[in-house]
């Protein structure tokens, strides 16, 4: 059962770099195996005897082995054998060392194509494993929060990087607190177990200070301090150059309001029911938490109207990073202007899939999505 699950594993590995491939990329891949086979055919046929096909035969199943299944891989090696035999009975034994060396050739490589499958389906296998272990730690960190929270639709997503299966740093939390529903969304600096330790420490200073603090500005501060302890227990370069952007949010119970403190992170979009959006940039900009030494000045929130079925969407730079083969980035102002949603979670799966499709699935950034949607009255 367990060689089974690694296998569909590594199965999975396989899919994911397809996915990275242009679709002509993929096509290519699937057939140019058995292009090559046909090509030695070909060649074999239209050129003289003393010409040898057996680089076309050679190359099939070394092109089939990394991309391939095992079955798929055995197949072409012995078509590929099987090919390097019929070219070299049909000519006649004109040279039988010749033509044992060019068949022995090719059996040479279709073995050692069948091994580098199963040394690239182990790798495959133990690399979405570590993904796995990875991703788990990261939804303990980041449980997925409840659908309605004080009578709001609030949905989240967390996107890894399919680069790499390091763990990232990017947090949200949603809290119903007696001064409102409370938001965060945060990028530590940073990769690794130190990241995710940090994103630990704002969460729990953030699920902290929003049940006890009068204000959004002194939820900050918490998470400020809190930083700034972490840091000083640190050593090395995090104790200096740490530091973790974040967007706080506030949605009171009575009011259609929204307050919005932004510490150095990309703004939030306000989608409106009639297709309308607005980006909510800081009247002020500020530092990203933990850098309170280098600068300092009162932090201040930003206060905007909220209406009935709009939709808040708060988002890491995973996001607006996003690159496409050409280098261009993904634009969600653009990309999300003048459409309807059904909620947050039509929205968050829109944007997971348009990013994937943008990026050829080969994003470089984590990406923590959250958007919460005030409800149209009853």
């Amino acid at each position: 059962m367990r060689r089974g699950g690694r296998a569909r594993t590594g199965e999975g590995e396989r899919r994911a770099r397809r996915a990275q491939m242009s679709p002509i990329g993929r096509r290519l891949a699937r057939w140019l195996p058995a292009i090559l086979i046909a090509s030695g055919l070909v060649f074999d046929i239209v050129t003289p005897a003393r010409y040898t096909a057996s680089p076309f035969f050679s190359a099939a199943p070394l092109v089939a082995a990394p991309l391939h299944s095992l079955r798929s891989t055995a197949v072409t090696a012995v078509a590929a054998v099987a090919g390097a035999v019929w070219v070299v009975t049909s000519h006649g034994a004109h040279d039988t060392n010749e033509s044992a060396t060019e068949v022995s050739t090719v059996f040479v490589v279709a073995v050692l194509a069948l091994g580098i499958n199963r040394v690239v389906r182990r790798s495959d296998a133990t690399l979405a494993s570590v993904r796995d272990v990875s991703e788990a730690a990261q939804r303990a960190v980041l449980p997925t929060p409840p659908e309605r929270v004080a009578g709001l639709a609030v949905a989240a997503r967390y996107v890894g990087a399919q680069a790499d299966a390091r763990i990232g740093g990017d947090l949200y939390a949603v809290q119903d607190t007696p001064h409102g529903v409370r938001l965060i969304v945060g990028d530590v600096r940073g990769k690794g177990l130190e990241a995710v330790e940090a994103a630990v420490i704002v969460i729990g200073a953030f699920r902290e200070a929003a049940e006890q603090e009068a204000t959004l500005e002194a939820v900050a501060g918490r998470l400020e301090r809190a930083l700034q302890r972490e840091g000083g227990r640190r050593e090395g370069l995090d104790q200096f150059e740490g530091f973790t952007t974040a967007v706080l949010a506030e949605i009171p119970p009575t009011e259609h309001v929204l307050r919005v403190l932004n510490r150095g992170h990309p703004p939030p979009l306000l989608l409106a029911p009639d297709g309308g959006l607005r980006a909510l940039p800081p009247a002020s900009a500020a530092l990203p938490l933990g850098l309170s030494e280098v600068a300092g000045w009162p932090d201040r929130s930003d206060e905007t109207f909220f209406p009935a079925g709009s939709v808040l969407l708060l988002f890491t730079d995973g996001l607006t990073e996003a690159r496409n083969r050409t280098g261009a980035f993904y634009d969600p102002v653009a990309r999300l202007r003048g459409r309807h949603f059904t909620g947050p979670d039509a929205l968050l799966d829109t944007l997971v899939d348009e990013v994937a499709r943008h990026t050829g699935g080969a994003g470089a950034d984590d990406m923590a999505l959250l958007a919460v949607q005030r409800p149209l009255p009853a």
